[in-house]
């Protein structure tokens, strides 16, 4: 878990570079710095060949569900050898089936049906298999999400719902848009499990997603999983997040999760840091490495995008 979250934020940290300090890449991106402890506990608690789906911001996900940086990087360049072939941009990066993570929308909310359409799918196939989904705190309060929910709930589809709570849709705070006394606490209007982990702390999502999935693959149904955690920039990569105030920000930069699983593993004597010291270096050489791929590559011929538009 440790080396999917070192392997996110670097990644991401050298895309922010290429958007704001080298201007190589232009358009919206939206970045997960700060919230690496939920991709990598979560989908650590799945089978390789579980789903998932994921947002707009889903360079983590992709990353922790064993996505290539390589074509990750691709896509953001615009390239023919990106997840989608350099047509879908950083929104929609995620997007890569043979690794299980099906789907990635830049609509807020709208993957969570389609999760559970995904898990009624699997039900019926009837080989336990699992899917999860990634949303943040603002797409709780769409109808996508009350509508999703509960059809999950009826049909107890094998489907585990993670809000990645990071306390602010866009700038809109969490507790003033949320009439509950959490994300989780919605679930009960849908008789659905619901738990609520830190999201700063791999081990705790991790243990709280594997509670779920295991409970989805035994037929109980869906479970609703809170992730409360903090983005360590705004909501996208030219978004300075000035609308939140200094104290809280330098609070949970306090709570920084690679630094304190890091910590913990060294108290435990689980790890050295020479073990750390090795896996920034073999992760710094990997993300260079798919930034001198992506530059390399193609961009996709004019005349083949018929191929993947819907003739009929």
């Amino acid at each position: 878990m440790l080396r999917k979250m070192i392997e996110i934020r670097r990644f991401e940290e050298r895309v922010e570079r290429l958007f704001l300090q080298e201007g190589v890449l232009i358009g919206p991106s939206h970045l997960y710095l700060g919230e690496e402890a939920v991709a990598a506990g979560a989908i650590g608690a799945l089978k390789d060949d579980d789903l998932i789906t994921s947002t707009y911001r889903g360079h983590g996900h992709a990353i922790a569900k064993g996505v290539s940086m390589n074509p990750l990087m691709a896509e953001l360049f615009g390239k023919s050898t990106g997840t989608c072939k350099g047509l879908g941009g950083s929104m929609h990066v995620a997007i890569c089936p043979e690794k299980g993570s099906m789907y990635a929308t830049a609509i807020v909310g709208s993957g969570i049906p389609i999760a559970t359409g995904v898990g009624l799918a699997l039900q019926r196939e009837g080989r336990q298999r699992v899917v999860m989904t990634f949303f943040g705190d603002g797409a709780t309060n769409t109808g996508a999400f009350h509508e999703g929910i509960n059809l999950a709930s009826v049909w107890k589809v094998p489907v585990i719902f993670v809000c990645e709570n990071n306390m602010y849709a866009m700038s809109t705070r969490a507790d003033y848009a949320v009439a509950a006394e959490s994300v989780a606490a919605r679930a009960q209007a849908y008789k659905m499990q619901s738990m609520v982990a830190d999201g700063n702390d791999p081990v705790s999502v991790f243990l709280a997603a594997r509670e779920g999935v295991d409970a989805a693959r035994r037929g109980v149904g869906p479970t609703l999983l809170e992730c409360v955690t903090y983005k360590l920039h705004g909501h996208g990569v030219y978004d300075k997040g000035e609308y939140r105030p200094k104290e809280e920000v330098e609070a949970w930069l306090r709570r920084d999760p690679i630094n304190g699983f890091e910590a913990r593993l060294l108290e435990a004597r689980l790890a050295t840091q020479s073990d750390f010291d090795r896996i920034e270096k073999e992760v710094a050489t990997e993300v260079e490495d798919s930034v001198t791929f992506a530059k390399a590559s193609p961009v996709l011929p004019f005349d083949e995008l018929v191929q993947y538009v819907y003739v009929r």
